[in-house]
C-alpha cells in the first residue's frame, strides 16, 4: 500500500516511510492511496466475531500488501488486549467505553499499535529514532506507556505548562527510561508548532531520525477505526439509522471513524462535538475554516485551536467540503453546559468525564433534531483522569482504579522549555 500527502497527491511513499517519517516533507498528512471496502457479507459476520478477529480482518484489508499475516496477527494481538464495551445508558443511547487500557484513555489503542508497528519496521535498522509528541493530555500518557522500554526509540513529549491534569502529567513525567518530558511555557498549539517545525528543519533531520506518535502519524491514527467496527457490530439490529458522536480536539478520532465508514461500515451520521474551541463546528455550520488561539476549558484534551487532522477529514471525502458537511454535524459547548450534563447523567448512575459529556450532549442534541436514530458517543477517558473537575462538578469522590492511582506515587521529572523554536532546536541538537 502507498500513502500520499494531503498537500500533494503526487508525493507517495510506502508504509515504512509513512510511519517512520510521520509527516510528509511538505507538512501534509499521509493518507492511504486506496481505501479497501469490506464486503457486506463480511461485515454481517462481525457480530459473531471477537474484537481481535474483527481487528485481523480490518488491518489485514489495509496492510496485507506491506505486512505478513503473522505480523498482522501479532500487531492486532498486541493492540487489542483490553475490551471496549458498549454500555446502554438509555433508550437508543450507548456509551462506547474506550478507557479500559493501560492509561485509561482511547489513545491506548493507537499508541500500542504504533509502538509495535514501529518496532517491527525498525527491527533491522541500527539508527535510533526520536519520537516527538505534542500533547494536551492523553496522547502523552498513552504514547509514553506504549513506547516505554522499546529498543531503539526515545520519546520526547512536549506539554503545555499548567494545562494538563495532575494524573495525566504523572502518567508521562514519572516513567524515566526512554521517555523525556518537556514542560512548554505556552498552550498545546505552541507544542504542536514546535514539533512540526522540527520535522521541517533540514539541519535537525540530517542529524536525527525524527518521527511522531501523534494522530498525525498513520500508525497512531488508523487503528482507531477498529473500535468503530466493533461497536457497530454490538449495536441492536433494527430499522434505525446510526450516529456516532465523537468528542473532538485534534480530530484524529473522528477521522478514524470516517475511515471505517469509507471502508464500508454503514454509519449514517457523525457528530463532531467540541468545547468552545469551535473552529470545526463553525466550519461545518457554514463559516470558513479559521484557526484560532486555543482556549483553556474543563475538557482540556480538546483545547486545540488549529486541529492537525482537519485535512484528513476533507481527504476522506475526496476534498468535497459539502459532502463532509452532509456527513458530519458540528456542535460546541461551554464549560457550564459540560458540567450540567455530567450532573444530569450522574443522576441515572453513570459517571462521565468532561470529554465524554461533550460527546453525549452532541449526540442528544443531534437525535433531538433527527428522528429514527440510535446513537453511540465515545467515552474517551476514565473520569478519574480528570478527578479534580469531576469531583467539583459532582460533589463526590472519584474512586481511582488501582493502576491509575499508582501513577500518583511517581516523582515528576521534566525539563522547562520556552515556546521558541531555536531553544527547542538547540535542545534536540544536544541529544
Amino acid at each position: 500500500m502507498k500513502f500520499f500527502s494531503t498537500n500533494n497527491s503526487d508525493h507517495q511513499v510506502d508504509l515504512a516511510e509513512a510511519v517512520i517519517k510521520g509527516l510528509a516533507p511538505d507538512q501534509g498528512l499521509y493518507m492511504p492511496m486506496e481505501i479497501p471496502i469490506l464486503s457486506k457479507k463480511l461485515l454481517d459476520k462481525f457480530p459473531e466475531m471477537s474484537f481481535q478477529e474483527i481487528g485481523n480482518e480490518v488491518i489485514g484489508a489495509l496492510f496485507s500488501s506491506a505486512l505478513s499475516q503473522e505480523q498482522i496477527r501479532e500487531l492486532v494481538d498486541h493492540t487489542l488486549t483490553f475490551d471496549a464495551p458498549l454500555v446502554k445508558l438509555e433508550e437508543d443511547v450507548y456509551s462506547l467505553e474506550l478507557f479500559h487500557g493501560p492509561t485509561l484513555a482511547f489513545k491506548d489503542f493507537g499508541a500500542r499499535f504504533c509502538s509495535k508497528l514501529m518496532s517491527m519496521l525498525l527491527e533491522k535498522s541500527d539508527r535510533k529514532v526520536r519520537v516527538l509528541v505534542a500533547t494536551s493530555g492523553d496522547t502523552g500518557s498513552a504514547v509514553a506507556n506504549g513506547f516505554l522500554g522499546v529498543d531503539g526509540v526515545d520519546v520526547i513529549i512536549l506539554f503545555p505548562k499548567g494545562k494538563v491534569s495532575e494524573l495525566q502529567e504523572k502518567q508521562f513525567t514519572t516513567l524515566g527510561q526512554n521517555i523525556t518530558s518537556l514542560e512548554v511555557d505556552g498552550v498545546f498549539d505552541d507544542c504542536q508548532k514546535l514539533v512540526k517545525e522540527a520535522f521541517l528543519d533540514a539541519e535537525l533531520n540530517e542529524k536525527l531520525l525524527l518521527t511522531s506518535a501523534n494522530s498525525i502519524n498513520v500508525a497512531r491514527w488508523i487503528p482507531q477505526c477498529l473500535y468503530y467496527f466493533y461497536a457497530f457490530s454490538r449495536l441492536p439490529k433494527n430499522d434505525k439509522k446510526v450516529a456516532f458522536a465523537v468528542p473532538s480536539g485534534n480530530f484524529g478520532n473522528i477521522a478514524a471513524g470516517i475511515l471505517a465508514q469509507r471502508m464500508g461500515l454503514p454509519i449514517d451520521q457523525f457528530v463532531a462535538a467540541t468545547n468552545v474551541n469551535r473552529v470545526v463546528p463553525d466550519f461545518l455550520n457554514g463559516a470558513d475554516f479559521q484557526a484560532m488561539s486555543s482556549i483553556a476549558t474543563v475538557s482540556n484534551s480538546m483545547d486545540v485551536g488549529n486541529p492537525s487532522n482537519f485535512p484528513r477529514l476533507l481527504a476522506l471525502y475526496g476534498g468535497d467540503e459539502q459532502v463532509l458537511k452532509d456527513n458530519v454535524k458540528g456542535y460546541f459547548y461551554s464549560d457550564e453546559e459540560t458540567i450540567e450534563v455530567m450532573q444530569q447523567v450522574k443522576k441515572s448512575g453513570y459517571m462521565l468525564d468532561p470529554h465524554g459529556a461533550v460527546g453525549y450532549k452532541g449526540l442528544k442534541d443531534f437525535m433531538g433534531e433527527n428522528s429514527n436514530y440510535q446513537g453511540v458517543f465515545l467515552e474517551t477517558a476514565h473520569p478519574g483522569k480528570f478527578r479534580g473537575t469531576v469531583e467539583k462538578a459532582l460533589g463526590e469522590k472519584v474512586i481511582l482504579p488501582e493502576r491509575l492511582a499508582a501513577f500518583l506515587e511517581g516523582e515528576k521529572d521534566v525539563t522547562a522549555m520556552g515556546n521558541d523554536f531555536e531553544e527547542f532546536k538547540g535542545y534536540l541538537k544536544s541529544l
